[in-house]
């Protein structure tokens, strides 16, 4: 860790299964493109050793992901799964499957906030793969085209079981706010299996880390600020830990009014969210229930956010946009519990 590092708040988990350090080896680092963003993967290894390996397997990993849960794929099980016949039984792939099931978790405890059936409103504003905000004579959707997009959201009518995912009709699903973490693991567990066992996996911001560097010391990583925030940003011990970040100041754009839009939207009124929160970090053992997770809280608001975070346990820090301009910092207990 920095010494510019040390002064920062600093949060560090548990201790658990973490191997000694690799004598002698060294910290090596790849990196590509994937999903619109990059990747970077650093691990400890002999040197010289296992590289043509690790992108192999990290690129075969991502790819997957893409296959099946991505939106700008015709191809993707995604997209099968949209134009399949109504009232129909569609097979899903185990991965879509599985991230499918834990978004309806998440769904159903953020009582609809987080929506994987929430396409047609990506898309209305702007962010989805047609259609974009930065597309020549786009322009802001008026209530009526909202409230028909929302007419064909709803994740209650997304019901899953061993034959598949029902599809009564013109469902469309977007997965875009959990299926990055969910690379973010299969990247981070399949190194795992190959024997890696001290690495730090990066998606677009979204991180996991397993074990200590030569020197004994975690991979420590510094929390993402919003624009504006003049604290110190935390950093995290991240040892058998992930962390998600979703921010309104990340992809956005602004009305002919001069209004922020952005890519966060609010399944229950079908616009962008738009109440202060600027930006959620969420600790966890898995990378998609952390990008999940901080979804939801976002679209929660400073009030509700917070409140669910407690409830389940979450170690969250939730960053608000005050009426004079100002930020605060709100931590939840369990984020608050790992401070050192």
């Amino acid at each position: 860790m920095s010494i510019a590092a040390a002064t920062r708040p600093v949060l560090v988990p548990p201790l658990t299964q973490v191997s000694a350090p690799t004598l002698g080896g060294t910290v090596h680092t790849l990196s590509g493109r994937t999903m619109g963003t990059g990747w970077t993967v650093r691990w400890v290894g002999a040197a010289g050793i296992g590289a043509r390996t690790v992108r192999v397997t990290v690129e075969r990993e991502l790819q997957i992901v893409i296959d099946q849960m991505s939106t700008w794929e015709p191809q993707s099980s995604l997209c099968v799964y949209a134009a399949a016949a109504a009232r129909s039984w569609v097979p899903l792939p185990d991965a879509l499957r599985h991230v499918l099931y834990a978004a309806l978790q998440v769904a159903e405890a953020s009582g609809g906030a987080f929506d994987p059936t929430a396409a047609p409103l990506v898309d209305l504003w702007g962010f989805g793969p047609t259609g974009r905000h930065d597309q020549p004579g786009f322009t802001a959707p008026g209530n009526g085209a909202v409230k028909q997009a929302r007419a064909r959201c709803g994740w209650r009518r997304l019901v899953l079981a061993p034959a598949g995912a029902w599809q009564p009709g013109g469902l469309c699903l977007d997965l875009s706010a959990i299926a990055k973490g969910h690379a973010v693991d299969r990247v981070c567990e399949r190194l795992l299996m190959l024997g890696h066992d001290s690495l730090l996996v990066e998606i677009g911001g979204e991180l996991r880390g397993h074990g200590v560097k030569p020197d004994g010391q975690p991979w420590w990583v510094a929390i993402e600020p919003p624009p504006g925030h003049v604290d110190a940003a935390p950093v995290v011990a991240m040892h058998g830990l992930a962390i998600a970040t979703s921010g309104d100041y990340r992809r956005c754009w602004r009305d002919a009014e001069g209004r922020r839009r952005s890519h966060t939207i609010d399944p229950r009124n079908g616009r962008p969210a738009a109440h202060g929160v600027v930006s959620v970090s969420v600790l966890h053992a898995q990378c998609m229930w952390a990008d999940a997770w901080s979804t939801a809280l976002l679209v929660l608001g400073p009030e509700a956010g917070p409140a669910l975070a407690e409830r389940h346990a979450l170690a969250a820090r939730i960053v608000t946009r005050e009426r004079d301009g100002g930020l605060r910092t709100t931590a939840s207990p369990a984020w608050r519990a790992l401070l050192q």
